[in-house]
């Protein structure tokens, strides 16, 4: 599990957790961020395909909010905010990740000769197929505003249905269902207008 503050976040919250180290204040904001950790690290396991990213993208969320933590508690719906906070810290990494050269893994000798340099070729494809995947999603969403970004994060990547979309973002449904048509729209607008170029 994530931690927070040099400290597991699974015990819930105690004196000195976090970054406030006073054990008053930051106790309410402790214990909301603890209620909200399993649907955190599920979401961010998601968008990352990797639970142990997902624990430093929580973690690195948790650190951010904790700056400004009666934002957090004053948001009408904190799940909400703190996807917010993740999504944004995702962007960036992955922003940073497109301009580095992806190299693939050089294989280990093993005593399985030909069979052990197919299998690392594989995992070396495999592995780089899944980064490209993860480059073009980021790529996608970039062509969208902020609020079509996050219906489609939350219905399509994360699984949430419209109505519980909608209640995280604190929105009404069929504002969110508006959103989210729109976003698709607009991502096969992009798509068709790529295909063409390639095909011209």
């Amino acid at each position: 599990m994530a931690e927070c503050g040099g400290r597991p976040v699974d015990g819930g919250p105690e004196k000195g957790f976090g970054p406030f180290g006073d054990g008053g204040g930051s106790a309410e904001f402790n214990r909301v961020f603890t209620g909200l950790l399993p649907r955190l690290q599920q979401a961010a396991a998601v968008l990352t395909g990797s639970p142990l990213a997902a624990g430093d993208v929580v973690h690195d969320a948790y650190l951010r909010i904790a700056r400004r933590p009666e934002r957090f508690l004053g948001h009408p719906q904190p799940y909400a905010y703190a996807f917010t906070t993740m999504m944004n810290i995702l962007r960036d990494q992955w922003r940073r990740e497109r301009r580095r050269v992806p190299m693939p893994e050089v294989p280990e000798p093993g005593d399985g000769g030909e069979r052990d340099r197919a299998a690392s070729a594989a995992r070396a494809v495999g592995g780089m197929a899944e980064l490209q995947a993860r480059w073009e999603v980021v790529r996608l969403l970039g062509f969208l505003t902020a609020k079509q970004a996050r219906a489609v994060a939350l219905v399509d990547l994360d699984g949430y249905t419209v109505d519980e979309a909608a209640e995280l973002l604190g929105l009404h449904r069929s504002t969110l269902a508006v959103t989210r048509r729109r976003a698709h729209g607009r991502l096969r607008a992009v798509l068709e207008r790529e295909r063409e170029r390639g095909s011209g």
